[in-house]
Formats: structure tokens, sequence, C-alpha cells
């Protein structure tokens, strides 16, 4: 059950959930399967993806973040108007139109479960601000099972004000380092980040620094990104950089700092 696991066991889990959405669906079937998920169901329609991952005890939503090859995936990112939520407030209208396209089957799924499994929300990217409305809605639907957690890795920031105050469900949000998703889009238009940030700093190391630490330690990662020939707001938003920091977080390890 994850819900007996440790803070950084499930952040570990989610994460490699993360990237396995990207994965083709035999490939990520076998994947799943190894880390206890003995159903999996593909979800495609339009260019939007999410998988479906459940066991005797869990249900998880892990929505596929942005693939550079794929022109709904671009496009989705860069429609940044806001549009009334299915909820409550303005969400992203680029997310919510992925979204809309995949819910009726995560939907019909997420009822067919009920309250016989626990729900779960992962998901990495553009799969983090996806996932973030499906919880939301999930959450609102009383049909639906229970949620427990929302884990995204490298979301932008997704809603209005109004839609991040109302959603009560508890979103842990992981940020690495110098990762420009996450600062996306500007908070100049209006939108808000939702959920409780978990900061990785320039070493890969879990920190919660202040606004001023936070800048430093930015600072100190472009320059290494810099002296290494690497452009550090990129290279931090790999999903594959987030499993190997989390890796060393869930085993009590810590990267020493050079």
């Amino acid at each position: 059950m994850i819900s007996q696991m440790t803070f950084a066991e499930r952040s570990l889990l989610f994460a490699k959930l993360s990237g396995i959405a990207y994965q083709p669906e035999e490939q990520a079937r076998a994947a799943a399967l190894e880390l206890g998920f003995t159903e999996t169901e593909f979800y495609d329609k339009s260019g939007a993806q999410s998988y479906r991952f459940m066991n005797q005890h869990d249900i998880v939503i892990a929505c596929r973040g942005t693939e550079p090859t794929q022109l709904n995936d671009i496009s989705a990112d860069l429609k940044a108007i806001k549009v009334a939520a299915e909820t409550i407030g303005r969400v992203h209208m680029g997310f919510k139109s992925e979204v809309d396209e995949l819910w009726p089957m995560v939907k019909e799924d997420l009822v067919a479960v009920g309250k016989t499994r626990t729900a779960w929300f992962t998901g990495h990217s553009l799969g983090a601000a996806m996932t973030t409305i499906m919880a939301n809605r999930c959450h609102c639907d009383t049909t639906m099972p229970d949620i427990a957690e929302v884990y995204t890795y490298g979301s932008p920031r997704v809603g209005n004000n109004s839609y991040v105050c109302t959603f009560p469900v508890i979103h842990h949000r992981w940020v690495n380092n110098n990762d420009i998703v996450c600062r996306v889009p500007l908070a100049i238009m209006g939108y808000k980040h939702d959920g409780t940030m978990h900061y990785l700093n320039t070493w890969g190391n879990v920190r919660n620094p202040t606004g001023l630490q936070m800048f430093k330690d930015r600072m100190r990662g472009m320059w290494r990104g810099l002296k290494q020939g690497k452009i550090d707001n990129f290279g931090d938003h790999s999903i594959t950089e987030y499993i190997k920091h989390l890796e060393n977080y869930s085993q009590g390890k810590e990267t020493e700092q050079v």
C-alpha cells in the first residue's frame, strides 16, 4: 500500500511513475509491474496522453508531459489564456484542453473503481499541470475514489488565485533548482502555484530555503551549469534528474557540495 510508505519513498515512486508515463504502452506496463502495479491502462486522444496504474489497494493517474516532437503538446503549453475551470476559478486554457480530451475516459474508470481504491495523481511538466486539474475534478465528484495526495515534478503554474485557494487536496510540488518550467506562466499574468513546494538545491539535496537563499542557490546552479557547458534552466527540468535526486533522498543520502 502506498499509504504505508514514507514521504521520501512515495516521492520517488511517483517520480518513477511520472517517468514511466513517457514510455510506450508495453514498456510502461512492464515497468509498472515491477513497481507492484498489476493493471495498466493507457489513455490517448488527439495527442493528450495519460496512464492508469492500479493494484489491489491503489489507483494512480499519471499524466504524460510535454514531448518536443508532439505539436499538440507544444500548442497546449502556449495557450496561456485563462478560462473558467470545471470546478471553481480559472485555469490555463491549454492545460484544460488536454485534460478535456482524456477526462471522459479517465472519469469512467475512476467511477468504476469508486471507493474500493485510494487515488493518487502524479505527473511531470505538462503532465503535472494536467494531473492537478484532474485531481481537482476528482475531488469534487463524490462518485470517485477518495484522493490521498498529488505529487508533481517540474510543474508550471496552473490557475488563478481562486482556483488554487479552493483546491484542498494535499499537493506535494517538487522543484529542481533552476527548472524553468516551474516559473511559467508568469505570476504577473495572474497565475499562482498550488501545493507545498519541496526544493532540490544545486546538488540535488532537499532544502527549505528562504527567498534569498533560493536566489543564491539558483545563481550557483546556473554558474555551475555554464562551467559544464550546460544551460541549467533546461537540464534541471528532466524527470531523470528528479528521479536521481529522489533516489538519494529516499535512501537518506546527500550529495557532497563541491
